[in-house]
């Protein structure tokens, strides 16, 4: 599923036009990546929670000459689902 066919998901189940549910889900979109890349947990009872995690520096290869390189410390985004979510996708 694409954004486009989740858009129309919505606006079908809520009842609302495609320009209306479009709106809304970037509007979400949009504000759970500001809350994650500022440092903030967001989380979504039965959904799930969106966080940001350090992730360490470490050493890797280059695939071309088998060198070795460090890769640096950063932060990234993560997602860990919740327990209705992981439920319902089991039982499927």
């Amino acid at each position: 599923m694409n954004k486009g066919e989740l858009v129309d998901e919505i606006a079908g189940k809520a009842n609302v036009t495609k320009k209306q549910a479009d709106a809304v889900l970037t509007a979400a979109i949009e504000s759970i990546m500001e809350a994650v890349s500022n440092g903030d947990k967001v989380t979504l009872v039965g959904f799930g929670s969106f966080e940001p995690r350090e992730r360490k520096e470490r050493e890797g290869r280059n695939p071309k000459s088998g060198e070795a390189m460090k890769i640096p410390a950063t932060r990234v985004p993560a997602f860990s689902a919740g327990k209705l979510f992981k439920e319902k996708v089991s039982i499927k």
